[in-house]
């Protein structure tokens, strides 16, 4: 993680280790970020001055997988009930019942179903770019746009050849996948992560242990926010434009045009003011 953080400290939940930043006031308003794949806390980089310039506190961890401390070698360790308690875990060992949830791709994923089946702690939530797993099922399913987008997917969830595929000259192309939406040292940065010992298959582990049962997420029942990208490479509208039918609360629903995937770094104040919007709502 970079020094943009005030503080940043390893936090233990269920016998992991966990590499969380936080900055902010101390006293403010708690707002998890939550980042997606192939990216760490970082990714946050510039959204999270601007909030806390709004006296928010940002907890931002590196997720399972990608904290060297938390990286299990077995697939099924990556489930996504895992992968929700992991936070549920760090907000209490941080001392919060609930907080304000922000998530972004595989982040995403992870707040609505910890929105979803724990909504006693959560607050709010933004998600960016991944809609309802309910809305994205169904596309999955049912749109062949949405299906042409996520064939990714099947190599990801092949072991062995992913990884070499991906890490093959220097990560050409995990560098490749961010296109033109960030400078090449915050690539640099995740790539560099990722070539660790075992840490591309801990990530790669998120598809691997992807199951079909994420269609039937239950509705949310927070107030929520959803940012989508219209030029998103990975998502595409069918789904994006079904998520308010499983909001049974208030819901604004934010495309972005011209916005791509990659929304917390390529339109960090846009992220940034609907945060705020929504936690202050």
């Amino acid at each position: 993680m970079s020094d943009l953080w005030a503080e940043r400290r390893p936090v233990e939940v269920g016998g992991l280790t966990f590499d969380v930043a936080l900055t902010g006031p101390e006293d403010g308003v708690p707002v998890v970020l939550l980042h997606g794949f192939p990216q760490t806390a970082d990714s946050w980089r510039s959204v999270a001055p601007r909030l806390a310039r709004a006296g928010l506190r940002l907890i931002a961890p590196d997720q399972r997988g990608y904290s060297p401390g938390a990286r299990p070698s077995e697939v099924a360790a990556y489930a996504v009930p895992h992968l929700v308690d992991d936070v549920i875990g760090l907000m209490g060992e941080l001392g919060y019942d609930s907080a304000h949830v922000v998530g972004h791709d595989w982040g995403a994923a992870v707040a609505w179903s910890l929105t979803a089946h724990h909504p006693e702690r959560v607050r709010s939530l933004v998600a960016l770019s991944v809609p309802h797993l309910a809305a994205y099922g169904w596309a999955l399913v049912n749109d062949d746009d949405q299906r042409e987008r996520a064939s990714y997917i099947g190599l990801f969830r092949q072991p062995g050849k992913a990884e070499d595929l991906l890490l093959e000259d220097d990560g050409r192309r995990l560098r490749a996948m961010f296109g033109d939406a960030m400078p090449e040292e915050h690539i640099a940065t995740y790539v560099g992560v990722l070539s660790e010992p075992a840490a591309l298959t801990a990530a790669l582990s998120w598809y691997r242990a992807m199951g079909r049962d994420l269609g039937a997420t239950p509705p949310v029942t927070v107030p929520t926010t959803y940012v989508w990208g219209d030029d998103d490479w990975a998502l595409g509208a069918a789904g994006a434009r079904r998520c308010g039918e499983h909001i049974h609360a208030e819901y604004r629903f934010v495309p972005v045009a011209g916005g791509s995937h990659w929304l917390p770094e390529e339109q960090p104040e846009l992220v940034a003011d609907e945060i705020v919007a929504r936690v202050r709502a």
